[in-house]
Formats: C-alpha cells, structure tokens, sequence
C-alpha cells in the first residue's frame, strides 16, 4: 500500500490539519523524513501552500489547529507547533500553545527547523548569492566538490533535490549526489 493510501486511510481522506477534503497532498515534515507514514502528513493544497509561503499565511485559516493539535499523530502535532508559533504573534496561537504538551522527542522534532526561535537565535543557512535556503529547497553545485571517505566527485552543474539543514551549522546541507547522501557547504550551492 503506498504512503498516500496510508495517509488517507489514517486521515479518512481529510486534511490532518483543517479536515479539508479537497486537493489532498502528502507532505514530508522536516527536517530529517524518511518518506515514511510516521514523518509524513496529508494536507490540502491550502495548507500546503502556507507551511512552504511563510508569506502568505493567513491567520484565521489555522484556527483550524484548535483540534488537530490534539492529533495522536506526532508528524501533525509538530505541524500544528510549527504553525502555531509562525503567526504567535496574533495572540490566540499562544494561548494553544500554551495549552500543547508534546513528549521531549516530538518536541525536539517540532524545533529542529528553528520554528518558536526568536531571529537572532535561528541558524539560517545561506546560499553562495545569500539567499536563505529552507529543507527541501533544491540547490545546484557551483563547483565540483570531492567527497570525503570517498573517491567520488560531485560535478559542478549536479542538481540536489530536497535538501535537509544541519541544525547546528549554518554552513552545512545534506542532500544525495548519485545515490549517495553527502554533506555539501552551502558556499558552494546555488537555490534552484
């Protein structure tokens, strides 16, 4: 059974998020998935578009997380946290944080993407042109790159898909280079 009819089945076809029924997407919580049905959730297009626009939040839609926030799920309970300290700032989100209790992994989950820091305590990585790099961003290397432990070169030109962020240094990315899953400084990355 593939991950989506998993979701699905566990979500009984509804966004985990807003309980929306139309345009259903499954969406990998960062920063480490492993394209499991554990690190991953079902949301609406709607949902989507506003976890990955930090823009174009719009506050009221996410009142919805009054109930998902109680979700069993631990991938929604990081996602509703998540959510819930981007717009914090409205007032009512903190009263529901303020209520939200997540076990020390899920919490420690929930804060790997630097989400409930205030600016000047997040770890922002940064490619070579400066513009801010976010997990799952695709990057394209700007000069070949040799491999540690190995005798593989990453050429320059090389597209990585679906980035994750080292949570402790704004210098390092992850991704995979044919099949093999390496550390890249992001001096030597370009946002696709």
């Amino acid at each position: 059974m593939s991950i989506e009819k998993k979701l699905q089945e566990r979500s009984t076809s509804k966004c985990e998020l807003c309980s929306s029924t139309t345009n259903l997407k499954v969406y990998q919580v960062p920063p480490t998935s492993k394209g499991t049905v554990d690190d991953s959730i079902l949301v609406c297009e709607t949902c989507l578009n506003q976890i990955e626009n930090p823009d174009s939040i719009d506050a009221n839609h996410w009142r919805c997380l009054n109930d998902s926030m109680w979700s069993e799920v631990p991938a929604v309970q990081v996602m509703a946290w998540r959510m819930l300290n981007r717009i914090k700032n409205e007032g009512w989100p903190q009263d529901l944080l303020d209520m939200m209790y997540l076990d020390d992994a899920i919490q420690k989950w929930a804060e790997a993407t630097g989400e409930g820091l205030d600016e000047s305590e997040k770890i922002i990585h940064r490619d070579v042109n400066g513009v801010v790099l976010q997990a799952g961003d695709s990057v394209i290397l700007i000069k070949d790159l040799k491999v540690k432990g190995s005798s593989m070169v990453a050429k320059q030109g090389t597209a990585v898909r679906r980035i994750s962020l080292d949570p402790d240094n704004a210098e390092y990315i992850e991704g995979k280079v044919d099949g093999q899953h390496i550390v890249i400084i992001t001096k030597y990355v370009k946002k696709l």
